[in-house]
């Protein structure tokens, strides 16, 4: 008997959570690892049980609490998100990884938001990952879209679905890459000088 690994897996706080993604991906066996009010050291904490699910493509969509109900500086949610992803790919070398950018919330977040997703966008070919932007998708200017969200935060139906019209096409972009054959030795993330 053979288990089968998810094709994509979602990691992430309640706006991963709250995703219906096997709905919206009826052609994928989607794993949905979000978690209500999670972080980015959360999400580090918990990476073993990813990693045992050896899933094909993981979506990334982290920070927005860390910034929200811990105050954290860009340097760690950045911090973070980058040692997300190199313990992911060293320790699944073969997986293909999506970032998601953080996305728009209230005004007051923008300006840190935006610093963070600078830093993301620019270290993701570090890790052999892909980037997604949503801020085109959801922002009205500078603060979540009205449309898409009833707290300034979450998302609605109609968010989602305008956050699923971006990931497909992201996802077909992250498939055709090659798989990384190794993982990856020479990012050390705790000696930085710079």
């Amino acid at each position: 008997m053979t288990t089968e690994h998810p094709s994509v897996l979602f990691l992430g706080d309640s706006i991963t959570e709250q995703g219906s993604w096997d709905q919206w991906l009826p052609g994928e066996r989607t794993s949905n690892r979000g978690v209500g009010g999670d972080t980015t050291d959360g999400v580090l904490a918990r990476l073993d049980d990813v990693i045992a699910e050896q899933p094909e493509v993981i979506v990334l969509l982290i920070g927005t609490n860390d910034f929200g109900n811990h105050r954290a500086s860009v340097e760690h949610v950045v911090r973070g998100v980058e040692s997300i992803l190199v313990t992911l790919r060293r320790e699944l070398p073969g997986v293909r990884l999506l970032l998601v950018s953080i996305p728009p919330r209230q005004a007051d977040w923008c300006a840190k938001i935006e610093e963070a997703n600078r830093h993301l966008r620019q270290f993701v070919a570090t890790c052999h990952a892909q980037y997604l932007d949503l801020w085109p998708a959801l922002a009205d200017d500078d603060h979540l879209d009205a449309r898409y969200t009833d707290d300034g935060l979450h998302l609605t139906e109609d968010g989602y679905r305008a956050v699923v019209d971006e990931l497909l096409p992201a996802l077909e972009r992250v498939r055709d890459l090659p798989p990384m054959s190794r993982s990856i030795q020479a990012i050390d993330l705790g000696e930085t000088g710079a």
